[in-house]
Order: structure tokens, then sequence, then C-alpha cells
């Protein structure tokens, strides 16, 4: 399934992060992503997050990129929300959608398959690395937004 192109507004997401990069989340030994979303569900961040919006999605945000899909990035897994200091912005501009459905963690591991995938089937199409993320409508669906030139 191709993914949608479409522009999406600023705003702001709070929570928890970690920095790592795609190899280390390979290795058992160094991955982090696991512990970030196991931490934020069993401290229940999701609900003491202050100046939180009427957004009721889960995200997860990369940003802070050092370089491409090799180097290293931040994950913060969080909230929308209207302030505060330590929210992380996720730029106004376009992004390639792509959904996923099914059971966790598998559909998100595939769904960025797909994405990695597509991108190297057009080199064409440019990410940007500024701010992508995950918008989880629940346990089983989510929605990956890449930022494309």
């Amino acid at each position: 399934m191709e993914p949608i192109r479409q522009h999406h507004d600023a705003f702001r997401v709070a929570g928890i992060t970690v920095r790592t990069t795609n190899r280390d989340e390979s290795l058992p030994a160094t991955a982090r992503i696991g512990a970030l979303w196991g931490r934020f569900f069993g401290e229940q961040t999701y609900a003491s997050t202050p100046h939180r919006t009427a957004d009721t999605r889960i995200f997860g945000v990369y940003s802070a990129y050092e370089s491409d899909a090799n180097g290293a990035f931040d994950l913060s897994a969080g909230v929308a929300v209207s302030e505060g200091e330590g929210s992380i912005a996720i730029e106004a501009g376009d992004y390639l959608v792509f959904n996923g459905q099914g059971e966790m963690p598998h559909m998100v591991i595939a769904t960025w398959q797909r994405i990695w995938q597509y991108f190297e089937a057009h080199p064409d199409v440019a990410r940007s690395y500024r701010s992508d993320f995950e918008a989880y409508e629940g346990p089983d669906k989510v929605a990956i937004y890449i930022g494309v030139a």
C-alpha cells in the first residue's frame, strides 16, 4: 500500500525520551525503545503529563537526528500538549503517512520495514530528518508520519 502525502500543522508532545540508533535497536543488548515504552506505560506517563490537549492519541516522536537513518536520534514516548518545558516540537510540513494494524510490536516493526523499503525504492523522495512521529489510535493501530522535503 502506497503512503498518503499529507500536510500537518505543528504541535507539541511531552513525555520521556531516549537517544538511540537503528543499529543499537537491532541488538537486544543495546536496544532501548522497548524499555522506553515499558516505562511510559508502567509509570502511566500519559495520565500524569500536564497541559494535555484533547488529542487522546499516544505519540512516538523521532527528533534530534544526527544525520540520517544511520545516525543517532531521540525517540520520545508522549502525549500532545499545549505547552510545557521540555516538550518536543513537531514541525509543520509535508509528511508521508504509512498505516499499520495488528499485534504489537510486530505491526510497528513491519510498518517501519515498509517505510525503509519505500524510501529505497523511491530515492527521488527525500526525507527531511527533522521530525517524524508515530500516532497510536489504540493498542493495534498506528499511523507513522515521515517528514519529506
